[in-house]
């Protein structure tokens, strides 16, 4: 299999939303679709892509707002961790307490209890279970794409300050993250530019002093 990565960054956050696929079959599959569901169904319709599901590495507003029109788009699976159910059940009131468009709270079809991997079509996905920025935050892996939400960034980290977050416990999610991921592995943040484990361990403030 041929993986590809493509980002579009979507809404007010700038949240990355990714798109995985084989350039062989056409088949792929959409990373936390934050927003701006118009320009993702062009996207997927322009490079004649065929949508299998939808994976989210949480449940946070901005990375859950185009979710529900894509589903009805190309009625596709929507993949989501059991812990993130209190974040998704919050969408309409963190969408007012943030002041923007209160965006349809999508309808779950697969729930992840285990990390177990995911096979999705022609695709493999492991999935780490990392919560600390939410409580069912997870990141998912795929050849040397890491998908690592709102976790970890290139330079920073996640925020634990919102209902569902947890200082403690992101500390040893991103424990878990530097014991486990490749170094070389390309990964692909919730919002920001890409980086790799081997960077952030040398330069990003918070992972240093782990």
């Amino acid at each position: 299999m041929s993986i590809q990565v493509q980002s579009v960054i979507t809404g007010p956050f700038k949240e990355n939303t990714f798109i995985v696929s084989d350039s062989v079959t056409g088949d792929a599959v959409f990373i936390d679709p934050g927003d701006d569901s118009a320009i993702l169904i062009s996207k997927i319709n322009q490079d004649h892509l065929r949508p299998q599901a939808i994976i989210n590495t949480h449940a946070h507003t901005d990375h859950i707002g185009a979710v529900s029109a894509l589903q009805n788009e190309w009625d596709i699976p929507f993949y989501l961790n059991k812990n993130e159910q209190m974040i998704l059940d919050a969408n309409e009131q963190t969408c007012r307490l943030f002041g923007i468009q209160v965006s349809e709270t999508p309808e779950v079809d697969c729930w992840i209890d285990t990390e177990n991997d995911l096979y999705i079509g022609p695709f493999h996905f492991e999935v780490m279970f990392t919560p600390g920025h939410t409580p069912g935050g997870i990141t998912i892996l795929i050849e040397n794409h890491v998908f690592s939400g709102d976790t970890l960034f290139y330079g920073s980290i996640g925020r634990t300050d919102l209902p569902g977050g947890d200082w403690n416990t992101l500390e040893r999610s991103l424990k878990k993250m530097i014991e486990q991921i490749n170094p070389q592995f390309i990964i692909h943040a919730g919002h920001g530019p890409d980086t790799t484990m081997e960077r952030e361990r040398k330069e990003n403030p918070f992972l240093i002093r782990l």
